[in-house]
């Protein structure tokens, strides 16, 4: 058998770029220049002698023989890692890197919590946040970007495992001196002649609400469209409008300017879960997090 003679930074610097489909991105993350990055990756094609990655001058992409070495290379960096933990007590040598993606309103109030009690009794481990859009969440994971999210899409995705950890239904956000904040509940009738704000249409949760809507026959017409749920809050907040959000996005706490009100006919819902793709085992420190936030997510739920 022919000697190995490339090292393991070589190995990283491959799947780095193979992952982020980009130099600039990978050194970034590497904390390399790219010139020395891509040096690693000529000498581990110079050793293998083969060409890993196709280049131009604005896109890299993995040749067929990249592909099936890049899920060898993390296969064997995930061995690597298991091996070196294995020697010692787990939870005391937990150390690494994990990244995780998931939209905005579960990064800005489920996720916190979580995060507070993880890097207590792991603060060996660093954590890197992808607080993006439902699609590219669940791009993120697919490609290898993240080696998790929480998301609400992606049930229907061959390459993606998803595991439910709890449901939560729209809400009418509205300022606290709006004639709706005082009603107990409200319907989609209710808010004709509403100036009713929302997300643009490339938006999961705008999807959502249209589906639903369809179903029972009803439409909105909406006077502001704004790319994040967090901007619509600071909509709402500035008293622009009122808009449906998620009961998540809402302020865990009472809010001293927002209240949300239970919105039906029809409710519209959407069911947050963990997101990994098939086939890929997660490594013993994402496995930890992992875990955490599904066991939040079923005492959420509760």
């Amino acid at each position: 058998m022919a000697r190995i003679n490339f090292d393991l930074q070589e190995l990283q610097a491959f799947v780095a770029v193979a992952e982020r489909s980009s130099f600039r991105a990978a050194a970034e993350d590497l904390h390399l220049s790219q010139p020395a990055l891509s040096r690693r990756i000529e000498k581990l094609e110079a050793i293998l002698g083969v060409r890993l990655l196709d280049r131009t001058t604005r896109h890299v992409s993995l040749t067929n023989v990249g592909r099936v070495f890049l899920e060898r290379s993390r296969a064997a960096l995930d061995e690597l890692e298991g091996a070196m933990l294995g020697v010692s007590d787990l939870s005391a040598q937990l150390s690494g890197l994990v990244t995780v993606a998931c939209v905005p309103s579960v990064a800005y109030y489920f996720l916190p919590s979580v995060l507070r009690e993880f890097t207590a009794k792991h603060p060996r481990i660093r954590v890197r946040v992808i607080d993006e859009g439902a699609n590219t969440v669940l791009n993120a994971v697919i490609s290898g970007r993240a080696d998790f999210g929480v998301n609400f899409i992606g049930t229907q995705e061959t390459e993606v495992e998803f595991k439910a950890i709890f449901k939560e239904s729209f809400v009418l956000a509205a300022r606290r001196d709006h004639p709706l904040a005082q009603r107990k509940s409200v319907t989609w009738e209710d808010l004709s002649g509403e100036r009713l704000m929302t997300v643009d249409k490339g938006s999961g949760n705008r999807l959502l609400i249209e589906a639903a809507l369809a179903k029972s026959g009803k439409h909105s017409q909406n006077a502001i469209e704004v790319s994040h749920v967090l901007t619509l809050l600071g909509m709402v907040e500035a008293g622009l409008g009122i808009a449906a959000v998620p009961q998540l996005a809402l302020p865990l706490t009472t809010h001293p300017t927002l209240v949300g009100i239970p919105l039906g006919k029809p409710r519209v819902s959407r069911t947050l879960g963990l997101i990994s793709k098939h086939g890929r085992a997660l490594s013993p420190a994402a496995n930890v997090l992992y875990a955490m936030l599904r066991n939040a997510g079923r005492a959420a739920k509760s």
